[in-house]
């Protein structure tokens, strides 16, 4: 089974939710319409993707796009830290961390790299993953608050942020510094358009470049080419219509923009890792009840 947790259900109203969890049993394979950052402490168990099973070790750091699943097996005494960013605001008042490096690349270019089908696993030092739990359990705590504390919130999430892109290792391919003016306008147009049948000389024409130039400035700067991002933004969108509305499948992929019901499904399971109509089905088997939620909040938070 394949529930899909959504942010409308989770999220108390604000851009961000968290918690620390202690993990002794299975989590079912699961998505989400959000973008969620599980680091693993102390225990066992074994991680659950569309590219396979792996054991799970302290330190990791998991990051899943919005659309993606995973679940966890064979779990005893595991730690679980979880950070979820709300996708909409993602797109609105926490757009600017897009603009810090290590931050796109971990939120953003990481995770959409090809063949990753949204999820990306790194690792970074015992000191690192203990210091973000606990300021995840702050977090936590100020979520919790009789009295809404957006300023400690958001700064709670710039310090755990911070603190994983800084454990992550050094030795790392290098990553370019600010982001290319071109290339964040290519992005906003693509965020705000992603059905439109965009092509690069298009997108090359509204930048004033070279179209083989901007490709190379978006491999640079996002990891994929102009195309490639946006074919993970229409099956981001896509999963969220498939788990939220009753449109047919086909109707689905005609409103993010892939027309030909076939190729939507291709394309969609390349970058998910499940047909359009499998992914609808697993996200609805077993009701996506308040049951569901809970378990998923009180075994695993995000999950």
């Amino acid at each position: 089974m394949l529930a899909t947790l959504h942010e409308h259900a989770l999220f108390a109203g604000g851009p961000v939710l968290g918690g620390v969890h202690h993990v002794d049993l299975d989590i079912e394979s699961h998505a989400h319409d959000f973008l969620e950052i599980a680091v693993i402490g102390t225990g066992h168990g074994r991680h659950v993707t569309s590219l396979g099973e792996q054991p799970l070790s302290r330190g990791q750091v998991i990051v899943l796009r919005p659309g993606a699943w995973h679940g966890f097996r064979d779990c005893a005494g595991l730690v679980v830290a979880n950070c979820c960013l709300s996708a909409q605001a993602l797109r609105a008042e926490l757009a600017a961390l897009y603009d810090i490096p290590m931050l796109r690349r971990m939120l953003w270019t990481d995770p959409v790299a090809s063949g990753t089908h949204g999820v990306s696993v790194t690792t970074v030092d015992p000191a690192a993953a203990e210091q973000a739990i606990a300021e995840i359990r702050l977090l936590e705590q100020d979520l919790a608050a009789d009295r809404s504390r957006p300023g400690r919130v958001l700064g709670r999430l710039v310090t755990v942020l911070g603190v994983l892109a800084d454990g992550r290792d050094p030795g790392r391919e290098p990553i370019a510094s600010a982001l290319h003016p071109a290339v964040a306008a290519t992005v906003a147009r693509l965020e705000a358009e992603p059905a439109r049948p965009w092509r690069l000389d298009d997108l090359a024409r509204a930048a004033n470049l070279d179209p083989a130039y901007l490709g190379r400035l978006f491999v640079r700067y996002v990891g994929l080419t102009p195309l490639g991002f946006l074919a993970r933004l229409r099956a981001e969108r896509a999963a969220t219509l498939l788990a939220h509305s009753a449109l047919p499948a086909a109707r689905v992929g005609a409103a993010v923009g892939w027309d030909d019901p076939t190729y939507f499904a291709r394309r969609f399971r390349a970058l998910v890792g499940l047909t359009p109509t499998e992914y609808r089905r697993r996200s609805r088997s077993g009701g996506m009840n308040a049951e569901v939620m809970d378990e998923g909040r009180s075994a695993a938070g995000c999950g």
